[in-house]
């Protein structure tokens, strides 16, 4: 069902019972189980239909509610726009081929600052721009520093933001005295696992609530003084857990809180900051995650991802009753800084689920649900896609591995499918249920595609996010093989017609998957993924080199880890034919990875190919640059996949 001027009203449609209470309860899917529905004829989605529908991301409101900020990609670039809150009188703000995010409107509404790279490289400056239209104005101009936009306080005078060395794997928080533009650091991070964020402003704007996270599994909440610098912990714990402050109350008296105390499993609380006890709302072995108090302070907004499937929910924080409001099922979240609310009371919620892109809605008092955009691309509109089948299936040590499963239309159970494996970044990352649209360029194409949740994956608990640590491209690669299984046990695809598609570490499992099991392959497109271990080390940004040593230790003490987790070792191995896509600014997975790979496998004599794209960093958003991206993995895939043997 669509979303468009509904009104609905009741409790939870979908209970966690259609889930069970979290990953523990999946039984493994029987694969005869994986339908292909009934559809139209096949009709190849058209690439142009994808790239000119528009994505929008970065939602801010203005103080008096009437209006919208938000980054968007209707100009073929991810360029700042602005629109009237019911929708209404888009317009452009900034155009250029550099990327805006995270606009904040200045108190009078009069203006919108916001974070800006340059060719992708991310590292940011602040800028200003006038909400009536005019020249922008560069506010920090920092070759070595990286500054990203937070909020503004409640009288309006100072900007929480981020400040990160280039040198440094930490940001710290400062504050900008408005509209001065002076900058006065607050914390000064020695630790260089450790880096802060801040979360919300106290109501009289005394203080700063923020997060100090150290690595990828430890975390603190801290109360910072703005005046003197001064934080104060906010709750103690032994061992590692995860605890960030989703909001503030009013009054100031309590805070929304989002901890992995319960086993490792995150769920939302309430903190009382006289008792400083923290006081569940949830309970939960999915991922449940505070995102706001309601404007009356009666409820708490969460949102609750239950196997990839993610929706908003509201709970009253006295009487624990629960609802979600009668919003449709898909992927729903709250959509808008600092808060979802409008001062009507309405919730500014966005929307999409596997077969249709976002769109943005308005959830009134009443429970009338609006949409206020309209993104997609006509084609787009009418296009009768497959939608995502949720799978469960065991891996060689019978862990559970969840996967999403896109099957063609009319597809006979003849063993003739093409099939291509999606692996997701990270690897602390996860494939959700939300439009994917390679998954559908392909499905709509003869193409299985599978997307699985591997080990290492976020959403299922620390446990499973932790367990390919000092294991990259071992375990992991073997959830991925054995979804290859599963689509066999299926009858649909051709064990012979196999590929994959990744990026970033979606990349790296490619190389790594070619390398290490290349019988199995029969084509492959690598998105800026990483070869070599050691070498990224040495060139990548600071922070992603202690991310890097999180996941695989020491480069000295545990070299032996780095050698046996890089593609290097495995690579001339290789026997599909392999795609390298590369942008030259990228500071995550710099060029260097790629260059090797080719300059590798061209030695090998093997089928190869490389495109490096100028001015991009991790991941391109150039339009034009997405649109050859796209156009040539398809053909790639196409070419070696489905032409006759």
């Amino acid at each position: 069902m669509r979303l468009t001027n509904l009104a609905f009203c009741g409790l939870l449609c979908t209970t966690l019972a259609a889930f069970g209470n979290g990953p523990a309860d999946r039984k493994p899917t029987d694969p005869q189980a994986v339908i292909s529905a009934s559809g139209p004829a096949a009709t190849p989605l058209p690439v142009e239909a994808l790239l000119t529908t528009t994505r929008i991301g970065g939602v801010a409101r203005s103080n008096s509610g009437q209006m919208l900020a938000f980054t968007s990609s209707a100009s073929g670039r991810l360029n700042l726009w602005i629109m009237r809150a019911d929708g209404a009188e888009p317009r452009q703000l900034i155009k250029n081929d550099d990327r805006q995010f995270g606009a904040r409107f200045t108190h009078d509404d009069q203006a919108l600052v916001y974070s800006q790279d340059r060719g992708g490289n991310e590292y940011y400056d602040i800028y200003v721009v006038p909400v009536a239209g005019g020249e922008a104005r560069n506010l920090t101009h920092t070759d070595d520093v990286s500054e990203t936009v937070g909020e503004f306080s409640p009288d309006g005078k100072m900007l929480a933001i981020g400040l990160k060395q280039k040198t440094s794997p930490a940001t710290n928080l400062a504050i900008m005295e408005w509209p001065s533009g002076t900058i006065r650091q607050l914390t000064h991070e020695s630790d260089p696992k450790a880096s802060w964020s801040e979360n919300a402003w106290s109501p009289e704007g005394k203080f700063l609530y923020a997060t100090r996270r150290v690595g990828i599994d430890d975390s603190d909440i801290f109360r910072v003084n703005v005046a003197t610098g001064q934080a104060e912990k906010l709750l103690e714990h032994s061992g590692k857990q995860q605890v960030t402050i989703a909001d503030v109350a009013h009054d100031g008296l309590t805070l929304l809180i989002t901890s992995n105390a319960k086993g490792g499993y995150e769920n939302v609380a309430v903190l009382p900051m006289a008792t400083r006890r923290l006081r569940w709302l949830t309970d939960t072995q999915w991922s449940a995650d505070g995102v706001s108090f309601t404007p009356d302070g009666a409820s708490a907004v969460y949102v609750l991802n239950a196997d990839g499937r993610v929706s908003t929910r509201f709970i009253n924080v006295k009487t624990m009753a629960e609802s979600n409001r009668g919003i449709p099922e898909g992927m729903n979240l709250p959509a808008a800084a600092p808060n979802p609310f409008l001062p009507d009371g309405s919730m500014l919620l966005s929307h999409e689920d596997s077969s249709h892109p976002q769109e943005l809605y308005r959830l009134a008092k009443d429970n009338a649900l609006t949409q206020i955009t309209h993104n997609a691309n006509e084609t787009l509109q009418h296009a009768v896609l497959p939608e995502s089948q949720l799978v469960v299936y065991k891996s060689f040590d019978d862990r559970l591995i969840s996967a999403f499963v896109w099957v063609p239309f009319g597809l006979g159970r003849d063993g003739k499918a093409p099939a291509v494996v999606m692996p997701h970044g990270g690897p602390t990352g996860q494939t959700t249920d939300a439009f994917n649209g390679r998954a559908e360029l392909l499905a709509s194409r003869g193409f299985v595609v599978i997307a699985p949740n591997v080990r290492g994956s976020t959403g299922y608990g620390m446990e499973f996010q932790n367990a390919n640590i000092k294991d990259l491209g071992g375990g992991d690669l073997k959830d991925e093989t054995a979804g290859v299984d599963f689509l066999k046990a299926t009858g649909f695809i051709d064990p012979k017609r196999v590929g994959i598609w990744g990026g970033s570490y979606g990349g790296y499992m490619t190389l790594m998957a070619i390398g290490k099991t290349p019988e199995l392959w029969s084509a492959a497109v690598d998105e800026y993924g990483i070869l070599n271990w050691f070498t990224m080390l040495q060139h990548e940004d600071p922070v992603l080199q202690e991310y890097e040593k999180t996941l695989l230790g020491d480069p000295v003490k545990d070299r032996s880890v780095y050698d046996a987790s890089s593609p290097l070792k495995y690579i001339r191995s290789e026997k599909a034919p392999l795609l390298v896509l590369q942008g030259d600014n990228d500071i995550r997975v710099p060029k260097e990875e790629a260059e090797q790979v080719v300059s590798i496998l061209k030695a090998e004599g093997r089928v190869v190919d490389a495109i490096y794209y100028p001015e991009e960093g991790h991941g391109f958003v150039k339009r034009e640059h997405q649109r050859d991206e796209l156009t040539r993995s398809v053909a790639w895939l196409q070419k070696y996949l489905q032409s006759a043997p």
